[in-house]
């Protein structure tokens, strides 16, 4: 068995909790909406806004792959509905940005990641779109790598070889370690790499279809660190 010699992550739900981030970003733009562009507030409510979005999803196929594009689309679409000026897009866009990088790692995160580069390479995929400069923890990643930077997303085999070339290393030499089974487990081992399924107690737990069948099963980083120390 070849040897790991790189770690790639998941982000959203894998090294923190993404869905109350999410509800809370878009409160606080709402709330920035309310006063600075009241008409856009008062017309579209939270739930309206993300309907729109569904829809939109639908009609092209780069909105699957940038879901900055698709809030930057719906709101522009909330704006000239309301009759404000659409310059101002960029200043709502700047603010659920800030929210949406508000993130609190999980507690293993941090101290394994920072372990981890001491033996591996390490990396991250996704297909969201946090930023981990703003986050605070990008010098923690050898690179990133997102759908919208390279125009296919998990569980494409396309997005973790682009990871895998960038961190220097076959996919036979990584391993990546995300939440959800089909996108993260079933997808790297599509593209050759080794899979560790995270499935946290804090978060709601997936199900693992009968077909998918994780390298390791992790509750927590620690586990995964453990398994890294067992095969050297």
């Amino acid at each position: 068995m070849a040897p790991i010699k790189a770690v790639l992550f998941d982000l959203d739900d894998t090294l923190w909790p993404i869905v109350p981030v999410i509800r809370r970003a878009e409160d606080i733009l709402h709330a920035w909406l309310r006063e600075q562009v009241p008409d856009v507030a008062a017309r579209f409510s939270i739930d309206a806004m993300r309907a729109r979005r569904q829809e939109l999803m639908a009609t092209d196929p780069v909105y699957q792959l940038d879901l900055r594009k698709l809030r930057h689309a719906g709101l522009v679409e909330a704006f000239q509905a309301a009759g404000a000026d659409v310059r101002r897009v960029d200043e709502a866009m700047a603010v659920f940005s800030r929210a949406r990088n508000d993130v609190t790692p999980f507690d293993d995160v941090l101290p394994v990641l920072k372990a981890l580069r001491a033996r591996h390479a390490v990396g991250s995929v996704s297909n969201g779109v946090a930023d981990l400069h703003m986050i605070g923890i990008a010098h923690l990643f050898d690179a990133s790598v997102a759908a919208h930077h390279v125009g296919v997303a998990k569980p494409d085999a396309g997005i973790f070889h682009a990871a895998c070339t960038a961190i220097g290393v076959p996919p036979e030499q990584a391993v990546y370690a995300g939440d959800d089974p089909l996108l993260d487990v079933e997808g790297a081992q599509r593209a050759g790499l080794q899979a560790a399924w995270l499935a946290r107690p804090e978060l709601p737990l997936r199900q693992l279809p009968d077909h998918v069948r994780p390298d390791i099963v992790c509750r927590d980083l620690h586990d995964l660190h453990a398994w890294l120390q067992g095969r050297q």
